[in-house]
């Protein structure tokens, strides 16, 4: 469950660390983000010399959320910390960076996110 103004870690190799969720395109005034969602963030932190530089605006899908939430199966699943990954563009379902560290929820790959499920370490 990410809002608005959630810090969140950057869990691709694009050069950002951390980011901040500015907004949810398309839903309105939907107060909450869940996992496979994508979001719009500003760089708040990132390497000198990656591919996205601190201060700019991109979009980005939830792979982790520090709260719990229930599945279909009965079964509730969380996570150590908050975290996405950048996408290349708004309407694609890429990744921008050419690695996924970490886990990553199974429902990113069930919302259309194929590339980033497969280009993680692990999936639960």
């Amino acid at each position: 469950m990410i809002q608005l103004r959630t810090l969140l870690t950057v869990a691709d190799n694009s050069g950002a660390k951390k980011a901040i969720m500015i907004g949810m395109p398309g839903k309105g005034n939907r107060r909450y983000a869940y996992v496979g969602e994508i979001i719009n963030i500003a760089i708040k932190d990132a390497i000198p010399y990656g591919q996205v530089k601190q201060g700019e605006v991109m979009s980005a899908v939830v792979v982790r959320t520090h709260k719990e939430y229930g599945r279909k199966d009965g079964s509730y699943i969380r996570f150590d910390d908050n975290a996405c990954a950048i996408l290349q563009a708004k309407d694609n379902k890429d990744p921008k960076g050419t690695r996924i560290f970490g886990p990553i929820a199974k429902e990113v790959k069930e919302n259309g996110f194929h590339k980033i499920a497969s280009l993680a370490e692990e999936m639960y």
